[in-house]
């Protein structure tokens, strides 16, 4: 079973911080030692924002994941119950985005500062890896000040399921008394 991160809207208060996070697990503190007009900051999750909720939106990983379904050049795989896209491998053909049914995926400047035979930047996908490449896990759900996020692993939802069953049993066998 794949992991994901699952935000609580009623803790988030879209300080935006995990996105931060995100960035600095994927590109080091040096973006912090250059000129913000020569970066470009691309979180692999967006903090939504409505009148009525705000919410991290990131990839859920999916158990069939669409987006790896339609990859023509087969880049997008499951790696360690995460599904993660190999960037050297990418078109930017934007197929993926196109088929995430969360809006997860968007396309950013590729990080190898390869270009375009015209000179513009290659752009590739990017989406949420769950920090596969850090020991700690998602950086997001580490730095997030009000524990708005939590990492779902397999375990966390066989115990939620047999805390739902054990209710479900409790209430039959109320009105069965």
């Amino acid at each position: 079973m794949n992991y994901f991160v699952k935000g609580n809207p009623d803790l988030c208060i879209g300080c935006r911080t995990c996105m931060i996070g995100c960035v600095v697990a994927h590109e080091g503190l040096h973006i912090f030692e250059i000129d913000p007009d020569s970066y470009t900051f691309n979180p692999r999750l967006k903090v939504i924002k409505t009148a009525r909720i705000t919410v991290p939106v990131q990839c859920k990983h999916c158990e069939n994941p669409a987006c790896m379904a339609v990859c023509p050049e087969n880049c997008i795989q499951l790696v360690e119950n995460a599904v993660v896209i190999n960037t050297d491998k990418c078109i930017g053909c934007k197929t993926c985005m196109m088929a995430c049914p969360y809006g997860a995926i968007e396309m950013q400047p590729d990080s190898g500062h390869r270009v375009q035979t015209d000179g513009s930047p290659r752009m590739v996908a990017n989406k949420c890896d769950l920090c596969i490449n850090s020991k700690r896990g998602p950086e997001c759900v580490r730095v997030c000040p009000t524990e708005a996020l939590t990492l779902v692993t397999e375990e966390d939802l066989e115990k939620e399921n047999a805390k739902k069953r054990i209710a479900a049993a409790r209430a039959l066998a109320e009105v069965n008394g």
